[in-house]
């Protein structure tokens, strides 16, 4: 329990609803197995940036109208219910700044009773923040399904970065978890909103992000990896963020089977090759039943596919094609180019210094000759 100058109510408030946000993750957060010693509602947190901070991930509310089959706030279920009120968080966490345990805030929200009051409170609680309590960090805010335009811009004038949950990757598949959720009506509309707020130079928020539930509706890794793509294409989004389906008691879905992370796993690497290896969403190598392969990453899955392509010249090899050698990642291809700019790549102990995985060996050629090396002369692989 942190210990914190609040009423005996808002610490309480504060348990329930900082734990609550952890099913939130929709921020680069440190899972719930890795918290600090101050609660279960701060979080180790990588800013855009690449600061790093820790995080009071909130809710605002746990009451929630709304009647999505998995989740632990749907309406009905058996749960205690509490809600902060705008004045008594902002003072709570403006308490936790000043004693230096948190340097940012993640503020969500269940639908409460009417979406729309909701994110007026919300937003209330923001201004409170940043003008009555000064705070000039890293504030994330919660776009709530059915939120009006000008709520989203005063959102983006608030907040360096702003979010809103797709769910599902399609509206069919959206509708097998919610008869109440209207995917274009509530959720695109908003992204067209969110779109145009975060392009704005007079706005703070600088990005977006989104999150799927993975396994909840039945849907096929291909139709996650498009709906990526088309955020990241049409929407401008800044990273989608996919959280294996996990049953919650007293819920519709309580007797469901939970998804492997290992599936939650592969997606995340699917969506770094559209998103920071420049691949196209017709290379991504899904079976034909629309998923991805569980033996090895899609990225050694695609190479394996292109024999024609490889091995490659790591001293002449343009930087895009680098980046589709598997072991290979956006800083090692910096790092590659910045060395080879110096003197030409001749041995696997080059490439070892520079941080290249051991499994990138077999796709690349130094001076002309492959490689000969004992595989452990290469540590623990890393992930690219």
């Amino acid at each position: 329990m942190v210990l914190i100058r609040s009423t005996p109510d808002a610490g309480q408030k504060l348990e329930l609803l900082g734990g609550q946000a952890r099913f939130d993750i929709a921020c680069a957060c440190g899972d719930t197995n890795r918290q600090n010693r101050y609660g279960r509602f701060v979080y180790p947190a990588v800013l855009p940036s690449g600061g790093r901070v820790f995080m009071l991930k909130v809710l605002l509310d746990n009451s929630c109208h709304g009647d999505c089959a998995y989740c632990a706030q749907r309406a009905g279920r058996p749960t205690r219910r509490d809600r902060f009120e705008p004045e008594e968080l902002a003072r709570l966490f403006d308490g936790l700044v000043r004693a230096g345990r948190v340097q940012a805030l993640f503020l969500s929200s269940g639908l409460g009773a009417d979406s729309r009051r909701t994110m007026d409170r919300m937003l209330a609680t923001a201004e409170l923040v940043r003008k009555k309590y000064r705070f000039r960090g890293f504030l994330h805010l919660k776009i709530l399904p059915g939120a009006e335009p000008a709520q989203v811009e005063q959102a983006a004038r608030l907040a360096q970065r702003i979010s809103i949950n797709m769910e599902a990757p399609t509206a069919d598949r959206l509708a097998r978890l919610s008869a109440r959720k209207d995917f274009h009506g509530q959720i695109v509309r908003a992204l067209n909103h969110i779109r145009r707020a975060v392009s704005d130079p007079a706005t703070l928020a600088r990005g977006h992000t989104t999150q799927f539930v993975v396994g909840a509706a039945g849907e096929l890794d291909r139709e996650l990896v498009e709906a990526s793509w088309k955020l990241y294409r049409r929407f401008g989004l800044s990273r989608a963020y996919y959280s294996a389906f996990r049953p919650v008691q007293g819920t519709p879905l309580e007797g469901s089977c939970p998804e492997s992370p290992l599936r939650e796993h592969r997606l995340y690497q699917a969506d770094f090759m559209i998103r920071k290896y420049g691949f196209r969403i017709d290379e991504i190598p899904f079976d034909e039943g629309g998923m991805l392969p569980r033996s090895t990453d899609p990225k050694t899955a695609w190479a394996r596919l292109h024999p024609e392509i490889f091995p490659l010249e790591v001293n002449d090899a343009e930087p895009e094609m680098l980046l589709r050698v598997p072991g290979i990642g956006p800083e090692t291809c910096k790092k590659l180019l910045v060395a080879r700019r110096h003197r030409r790549l001749k041995g696997p102990e080059q490439l070892e210094r520079l941080g290249v995985a051991r499994r990138a060996i077999p796709y690349l050629l130094l001076d002309g000759r492959r490689p000969r090396v004992q595989l452990e002369l290469f540590g623990g692989e890393k992930v690219s």
